[in-house]
């Protein structure tokens, strides 16, 4: 079930990169970002509150409180560099180069989580890092 749901992700981001392309047009892309955050807070709040998740809150403890807090503080960052990039940028050239995102990952998984890296794995790390270097220099 976890691939249909990065299909839909990966779908989605797709989305958000073409509409916030449009969308930074003709506004600051900070404020672009503050606005697009403020959508997510709102709709992510109500499927919380929707699903009756809202009630478990107090259950979480104060690592998770912690990582989820340092999760969001670096999503904000992310989403205001790439609000950046998209209203100075081709959309074609910022995405895939974001997409290095996925390599970082790779790496910061192996080193802090422990997780195996396949051969597999990195062939596809690598040809992601060389199509974001091809977007580099177009």
């Amino acid at each position: 079930m976890w691939k249909y749901y990065a299909l839909l992700s990966a779908f989605f981001a797709a989305l958000t990169a073409i509409f916030a392309k449009v969308g930074v047009k003709d506004v600051n892309s900070d404020l672009a970002t503050a606005i697009r955050t403020t959508i997510i807070l709102l709709l992510t709040w109500g499927i919380a509150i929707f699903g009756k998740q809202v009630q478990h809150i107090k259950d979480i403890g104060g690592h998770t409180w912690a990582f989820l807090i340092l999760s969001g503080c670096a999503t904000g960052l992310s989403w205001l560099f790439y609000f950046k990039a998209l209203q100075v940028g081709d959309v074609s050239r910022v995405a895939p180069i974001d997409k290095l995102s996925v390599v970082i990952t790779i790496v910061l998984a192996f080193l802090f989580l422990r997780e195996s890296v396949t051969p597999l794995v990195i062939v596809g790390a690598l040809l992601i890092t060389a199509g974001s270097i091809v977007m580099f220099i177009k």
